[in-house]
């Protein structure tokens, strides 16, 4: 642990397992154990991967989430500031992607304090790898809208997108968002949906948007899920 001096401290982002606690790196253990404040999406799921990991850190374990972040930045950049070490994290993968950290990250930096990255797993570029789809150009839009029509309307953008699309989806929703997405996209449109990433019951169900719709339709999913989708052909 760092002495408290007047030198600023630095401001790690840790990207943390998504599923298989061995993925996480030896840098993200070695950080947890050495910094003094954890900035965590939720502090119970965080404990929890501390246990698993075998972790003893002696740093103060603060939320710091969506509807919290811009009050505890300014809490966060002050210890910053006086010297502490701080590691953010949130609950899977890098934090800042549809996750907390964005705001954080730019006023530590806007503080002249550094700011440095743990590289790890990513939801995101392992479903892209799964999916078989095109990877040399592709675009992330995180979580659809959840009404119907402004889901539709948000789709009809992007249907001419000619990129590798990645989206996450709750497992409630999904059977709409494939119905939804055929519609916008059409019948021939492949994708693949991959669910439990690194997981026990990993699974990747590619095909085109059409069987993906038959086969929702007989089968209940379960688990975070994320949907990558073939760019529109524009010849």
């Amino acid at each position: 642990m760092k002495d408290k001096d007047t030198d600023s401290g630095i401001l790690y982002i840790g990207a943390t397992p998504i599923g298989n606690v061995d993925d996480a790196s030896k840098r993200l253990i070695s950080t947890f154990q050495e910094v003094d404040l954890i900035c965590a999406e939720d502090t119970r799921r965080t404990k929890q991967l501390l246990s698993r990991l075998e972790i003893k850190t002696e740093a103060e374990i603060i939320s710091l989430y969506d509807h919290n972040e811009a009050e505890k930045a300014d809490f966060v950049i002050e210890k910053l500031l006086s010297g502490y070490n701080v590691l953010q994290v949130s609950d899977a993968g890098m934090p800042v992607v549809s996750d907390p950290g964005y705001k954080l990250i730019g006023k530590a930096i806007l503080a002249g304090i550094q700011v440095t990255c743990l590289p790890g797993p990513s939801a995101v570029l392992t479903a892209l790898a799964l999916s078989n789809l095109p990877s040399h150009r592709f675009c992330f839009e995180g979580f659809l809208p959840n009404k119907s029509g402004t889901k539709l309307n948000y789709l009809a953008k992007l249907k001419e997108e000619d990129r590798t699309m990645i989206f996450f989806e709750s497992p409630y929703r999904i059977q709409k968002t494939i119905s939804a997405m055929r519609e916008v996209f059409g019948d021939s449109r492949k994708a693949a949906i991959c669910r439990e990433l690194t997981k026990t019951y990993e699974e990747v169900i590619r095909g085109s948007l059409l069987e993906l719709v038959d086969i929702l339709n007989t089968r209940t999913l379960k688990g975070e899920i994320v949907v990558v989708v073939e760019g529109a052909s524009l010849k």
